[in-house]
């Protein structure tokens, strides 16, 4: 099957063959098809197969036809980041060579008055993330009563984040007699159940199994301690061990583990980038533009950089944190063996993440080969649920503790324990005379205040005590006489 089977106009088909696209991808070839019939859609895939032109293409064919008025947008798509949003204006670009659409991004960390003023042009094609675009709508910059299709990109991420409230307002807003789309990579049945509520009889186009990893891609376990020095250093190693490494995308689960592993790496001699939410929007681009262009090889991120971002040769991805979601998993590793590519993934996994790995080996339904040795071949030295985690109390270990209980005795800390000898003859020592502490002179210091006007706080004034209530000043009001009537 080619493109031109597919029902899209000719100059999408130009702007597709100038691309050097020829055969659709599964995805593509099921959904478009279904878009063009103006057809609710709920398009599940592997990441990595082409979900966004799914939907680009038929949005092009579709607006050759009719204009867009100002602050009224013909179609609108939301996407869960920066870097996804900017990412689907590309594929605009890319494809609407031919044709003359206005397109409006509408993102964060981007002033409003030019993004006012793109609206106030008219757009046919409204990207935005979903909290500045309601920004927008508050401040009377946006009407959505105009709005022909709503696509929701990365559906799971979008409901699964928080978004849930806005996209229901969202929704109230635009017309009901919209076409609505839903593309994602994965869809629980939990998820789908909301997604659902805003699909009108949808046709649902899944090209392979829900939450499905792509063959081409090599996955392995490395067993590590879950002690940060320790398990940065496995990274190390590992990234210096690949075979085949051109670049790579690091994961992390927290925010401020991105920006320690990458300074971390780049103190021993790494090429590295950092990218997560907390950065403004000129970083973010600046850090993900170097990776694409292979000026930087290695890129430590959260997960903002896990879903829809589309760099085709990525060769590695490193989990250095496990992720505590399995759907996580799939998008992560999609960031590589792209387009049929080959890639290899590789996740660290210390004592304490057997329940994420089991919850994402049943979601991909398939186990992950280990590398080197599974947990069991972890030295004492590196465990840490039992051997190597040590749990305080108080300020001491755990096992001290009980150390001293065995001992019938209380073990201070850095001191060897006393022996039955020891302790005999301290008791039959006469006490020691208890020196008394030195009396603190009577006279003070020509500039030391009282101790009953001290200041309850740490604070002391140059200008001597402070004065209580109005001080020496007196109110006019409370000067005048007391008039008493009698009976």
């Amino acid at each position: 099957m080619s493109f031109a089977d597919l029902g899209l106009s000719d100059k999408v088909l130009k702007a597709v063959a100038a691309a050097g696209y020829t055969e659709p991808t599964p995805i593509q070839a099921n959904a478009i098809p279904h878009v063009l019939a103006r057809r609710d859609v709920l398009g599940i895939a592997q990441t990595g197969t082409g979900k966004t032109a799914a939907f680009t293409l038929p949005m092009l064919t579709m607006l050759e036809t009719g204009r867009a008025r100002a602050r009224m947008p013909r179609t609108l798509i939301l996407e869960p980041t920066r870097e996804l949003a900017a990412q689907v204006v590309e594929n605009f670009e890319r494809y609407g060579t031919n044709h003359k659409l206005n397109v409006a991004l509408i993102i964060g960390g981007v002033s409003f008055a030019d993004q006012d003023a793109k609206l106030m042009r008219g757009t046919d094609v409204l990207i935005a993330t979903p909290g500045r675009l309601l920004d927008h709508f508050e401040r009377g910059k946006l009407l959505l009563t105009g709005v022909e299709l709503l696509v929701i990109d990365e559906a799971d991420r979008m409901l699964d984040m928080g978004f849930i409230p806005d996209i229901e307002r969202i929704v109230k807003m635009v017309p009901f007699t919209r076409q609505t789309l839903f593309f994602s990579a994965t869809m629980p049945p939990e998820i789908e159940r909301l997604a659902d509520m805003f699909l009108s009889n949808p046709q649902r186009v899944e090209v392979s199994r829900p939450a499905s990893a792509a063959t081409t891609i090599e996955q392995k376990l490395v067993a590590t301690s879950s002690e940060a020095a320790a398990k940065r250093d496995t990274l190390r190693k590992l990234i210096r061990a690949a075979d085949e490494l051109k670049n790579g995308i690091i994961f992390c689960n927290r925010k401020r583990d991105v920006a320690l592993l990458q300074r971390s790496l780049a103190k021993h001699g790494f090429s590295v980038a950092a990218l997560h939410g907390d950065m403004d929007q000129r970083a973010r681009m600046q850090a993900l533009d170097g990776f694409r262009s292979g000026e930087v090889p290695l890129l430590v991120a959260s997960d903002v950089a896990a879903r829809g971002l589309d760099i085709p040769a990525v060769s590695h991805v490193f989990n250095f944190d496990i992720p505590h979601h399995a759907e996580d998993y799939v998008h992560r590793i999609g960031r590589t063996g792209r387009a049929g590519r080959a890639g290899h993934a590789f996740t660290l996994v210390g004592r304490g993440d057997e329940r994420s790995l089991s919850a994402i080996e049943n979601l991909i339904g398939q186990p992950i080969p280990w590398l080197d040795g599974d947990l069991a071949s972890l030295s004492v030295g590196e465990g840490d649920a039992d051997e190597g985690r040590t749990r305080r109390r108080g300020g001491r270990k755990e096992s001290d503790q009980k150390e001293a209980r065995a001992e019938g005795g209380r073990r201070v800390r850095g001191r060897r324990p006393r022996s039955e000898e020891e302790q005999s003859a301290e008791a039959k020592a006469p006490p020691e005379p208890r020196a008394e502490a030195p009396r603190r002179s009577a006279e003070r210091a020509p500039n030391e205040r009282p101790r009953e006007n001290r200041r309850p706080d740490h604070r002391r004034d140059d200008d001597g005590d402070t004065p209580l209530g109005l001080g020496e000043h007196v109110p006019a009001f409370l000067m005048r006489p007391v008039t008493i009537k009698k009976g």
